[in-house]
């Protein structure tokens, strides 16, 4: 089985570790989000790609979901004895290795795509990793902030405001000039399944489907694509998914989310068993959708919702 997941960070990455768990056989391509890139101490981060790439291929800090396992933190402490920053985002020291890493083969021309093969060379995650584009994309936000107006990195948003302030709109500079990068349409018109994780819906997922060619190629593609919902008794299982909703006019539920997406898009949807009440609001939006434990509690928890999210594509199949 060919199976392509659209990926943000901690979410996605959970999720495809139950995946593989659930279908240790399958084909998987990952395409992972570039939104949240940032440029910092004149190194390219890249968040979720690293994200899936370390958790999958045993190196992510379990407890935070994000970052080494066994990190340490002398360089950002040597950086801030400097007086540079930002102070808000932590790069650990063996993080700053895989950036630097990253940094010195896209100053020699590598594209992005080839780039995070190479990393995975070492991680060997069990999935096919792609950036959704060798462009530069990077998610901005709108906010009224000490009395003016102004547009921040999304991530200076995230982690350093943790969304305090709304969001007036969320912006994906660059998408709409980028390109999917080499390995992402081609991978979508073989899939035999595609599937939306728990992922964020509009800064992780929706910001892959804003580079142009890759809605409209898994709209076209003829298989099953099916999503779990991300907000399970009207709010976020992690984060703060509600926050980028509103900044968009979506409510935080999971309903919401699902027509959110489209029946034009999305063929299945799995919502939490607190909110079966939804389904029969989503199957009338044109939605196959069942309710089941969404909570992913550990490996075996998320395989099974794994497994019933390709359940729920035969049953769209057939």
């Amino acid at each position: 089985m060919r199976i392509v997941v659209l990926a943000g960070g901690i979410g996605g990455a959970r999720f495809l570790r139950g995946l593989k768990e659930a279908s240790p056989d399958a084909d998987i391509t990952v395409i992972g989000n570039t939104g949240d890139d940032i440029h910092l101490f004149g190194l390219k981060v890249c968040p979720d790609l690293d994200t899936v790439m370390y958790t999958l291929g045993g190196g992510i800090n379990e407890d935070q979901g994000w970052g080494r396992t066994d990190e340490s933190f002398h360089v950002k402490e040597e950086l801030a004895a400097y007086g540079v920053g930002p102070e808000w985002f932590g790069l650990g020291d063996r993080d700053f290795a895989t950036h630097i890493v990253r940094t010195q083969m896209l100053g020699a021309g590598y594209p992005l795509s080839a780039v995070t093969e190479a990393l995975c060379a070492r991680w060997k995650p069990g999935v096919r990793l792609l950036p959704m584009s060798d462009d530069r994309i990077e998610t901005h936000v709108a906010v009224d902030a000490d009395g003016e107006s102004r547009a921040i990195h999304f991530q200076e948003y995230w982690v350093k405001l943790r969304a305090s302030v709304p969001a007036r709109a969320i912006v994906p500079v660059g998408a709409e000039q980028a390109k999917p990068a080499p390995g992402v349409l081609e991978a979508i018109a073989s899939a035999d399944v595609i599937l939306f994780p728990p992922s964020n819906p509009v800064v992780s997922i929706g910001t892959i489907l804003a580079v142009p060619g890759i809605r409209e190629a898994i709209a076209e593609a003829g298989v099953p694509v099916v999503g779990l919902s991300p907000i399970v008794g009207d709010a976020p299982v992690r984060g703060m998914a509600d926050k980028v909703l509103a900044a968009v006019g979506v409510e935080a539920t999971a309903a919401a989310v699902a027509t959110h997406y489209g029946s034009g898009l999305l063929d299945g949807w799995l919502v939490d068993t607190v909110d079966a009440g939804a389904v029969d609001e989503v199957e009338a939006a044109g939605i196959r959708c069942r309710s089941v434990p969404l909570m992913m509690t550990d490996v075996a928890a998320t395989a099974e919702m794994a497994r019933q999210a390709l359940v729920l594509a035969e049953e769209v199949r057939a």
